[in-house]
């Protein structure tokens, strides 16, 4: 085979024996991509102290998310001008090179930074594990293959979790302070992903002559990192400071910008925007995005929910999330198994988005303080797989609804629009949990007062004395704010008749965001129907048989 034979289904460039080789490379390296977004969040807050950086610390993670999130439809566009394995590799080294950083790292200032090395790597390595699968495979295989990606990306997100805490609360490991395993731990599965992709994945030599869209990459960036910053600094700054306005207006000027552009640009923008002319890729960006909000946004507070109000620590938190493990397997590899039978992929997303809704508003009606453990367990595995019935055959119908020279843009676009999504809806949430708990906190606490036998527990002397109830005699005199409810660690130690109206006050909150959640994900159920109601055919494979027809 001559390096100009362009490559199409997977028997024409690898043999299955190779395609699995290559396959455990790529998710390698989507593993550490999703690994990394939620391994730092029960290790942050020992690192930030370890670096005198405690205010500083959600820096470290806009960082990560603004440069991932950017640098994802650069790596589509890059990929189907230069070819996958080059950029892949790429990514790899960045992501290595950050992770190597932040493990070295003396302050907060430095931790950001390497942080956002990281991005810039992991933007490449979901994108286009997806997008190498989708060369070397054919359609009938594809959907199984990227069943089992999508189950790597469930897996890591529930393990990062526990990881992340277990290496915090190691004092040292090999000569270095625990925490910084988490970072370090990286490399070790890099080198092994560089290893297996570098030697095994040997794609034709691609080299399309075009322009590359630096002014929409430039309009693209002005867009998004205003708005990821006030989406996650927006608590602290507040809604409407003068800060946050500028962040809105940049991004808005970022927007029009972009489409002036892309319009301009034609065939070789950034992501083209004749692609959503396509129903199919035009409503599955939209549902992406929708889902990114509503989603994320839920799977956020259910760890937040078994960590504030039952008392779990980090880690045996992210045990309990093992369940939804258990259904985004079950979702993911049903799914893919299916559609590579049948060709049929809209009933997934139909279903997927169904159970989302079911799954939140049952959360939404059901968490209280009292609520077994069993609940948000068997919760999380429904979530699970309404997240696996529709990430998959989503990034499957963008793929296929886009011609082959299109294959990196419309993979790393389904990736770009859930990520946006999944960073909009966490921010957004966490902060109207909070801001919605300092409310019902103050009237439960006033209604508590107004009982006899809390008021007796409350000026009882010996309750008064015990140092474990020190931090919770501060917060009746301080009252329930933002800035009193950002250190809650005191909240399970202290007297628990007492704190009863703050764990009730955080339920409750917990409950109006999961309903905010499940009406979020009913509109995107809605959506769903709008979809074609047709089988998904390779184009690949139909241009193959046109030019043998000729």
């Amino acid at each position: 085979m001559s390096n100009a034979t362009p490559v199409r289904a997977a028997g024409e460039v690898l043999t299955h024996r190779q395609t699995l080789t290559v396959m455990v490379g790529l998710m390698l390296g989507m593993f550490l991509s999703s690994l990394d977004q939620t391994i730092v969040s029960t290790s942050i807050y020992t690192i930030a102290n370890d670096l005198d950086g405690l205010s500083l610390q959600a820096w470290a993670t806009t960082a990560y998310l603004i440069t991932s999130t950017v640098s994802t439809p650069l790596y589509g566009k890059l990929s189907d001008i230069f070819g996958r394995r080059p950029l892949y590799l790429a990514a790899i080294l960045i992501f290595l090179a950050g992770s190597l950083y932040a493990g070295s790292v003396h302050s907060m200032t430095e931790l950001a930074i390497a942080r956002g090395i990281q991005g810039m790597g992991a933007g490449g390595l979901l994108a286009l594990a997806l997008t190498i699968i989708g060369d070397i495979v054919a359609l009938k295989d594809r959907a199984k293959y990227q069943g089992y990606f999508m189950s790597v990306f469930g897996v890591s997100s529930v393990l990062g979790p526990v990881v992340g805490g277990a290496f915090a609360g190691s004092a040292n490991i090999l000569g270095f302070d625990g925490w910084r395993w988490v970072f370090f731990i990286n490399l070790p599965i890099g080198l092994a992903a560089l290893a297996v992709v570098f030697f095994y994945l040997h794609l034709p030599a691609k080299h399309v002559k075009q322009k590359i869209d630096y002014w929409g990459a430039g309009a693209i960036t002005l867009a998004i990192v205003p708005l990821l910053l006030v989406a996650e600094q927006g608590r602290s700054w507040g809604w409407t400071s003068v800060n946050s306005w500028i962040c809105y207006g940049l991004g808005v000027v970022g927007i029009v910008a972009f489409l002036l552009v892309e319009r301009r640009a034609g065939d070789y923008a950034l992501i083209p925007l004749r692609l959503f002319r396509n129903i199919t890729f035009g409503l599955s960006s939209l549902l992406n995005f929708i889902i990114g909000i509503g989603m994320f946004g839920a799977i956020a507070m259910l760890p937040m929910y078994l960590q504030l109000v039952k008392g779990l620590t980090p880690t045996e938190a992210g045990l309990m999330m093992i369940t939804f493990t258990v259904g985004i397997l079950f979702g993911s590899i049903t799914a893919g198994r299916t559609i590579s039978a049948s060709g049929v992929f809209r009933i997934f997303p139909i279903l997927g988005t169904g159970i989302l809704t079911a799954a939140a508003i049952v959360m939404g009606l059901s968490l209280g303080v009292d609520t077994g453990l069993w609940v948000p367990g068997l919760i999380a595995v429904f979530f699970g797989m309404g997240l696996g019935f529709c990430m998959q055959p989503l990034t499957l119908a963008m793929q296929v609804s886009v011609p082959p020279k299109d294959m990196g843009v419309g993979t790393s676009t389904a990736a770009f629009f859930r990520s946006m999504g999944g960073a909009v809806g966490t921010a957004v949430f966490i902060s109207m949990l909070f801001s919605l708990a300092a409310d019902k906190i103050a009237s439960g606490m006033k209604d508590a007062i107004g009982n006899a036998d809390y008021l007796k527990v409350l000026k009882d002397p010996a309750v008064a004395a015990d140092p474990a109830n020190a931090k919770l005699y501060d917060f009746f005199k301080n009252g329930a704010t933002n800035d009193s409810l950002n250190d809650t660690s005191w909240l399970h130690h202290a007297n628990p008749a007492l704190t009863r109206p703050i764990l009730e006050g955080f339920a409750q909150s917990i409950d109006t965001v999961m309903l905010t959640a499940a009406a979020l994900t009913g509109l995107a159920f809605l959506i769903t129907f709008a979809l074609p109601n047709k089988k998904l055919t390779d184009p690949k494979a139909a241009a193959k048989e046109s030019v043998s027809a000729h």
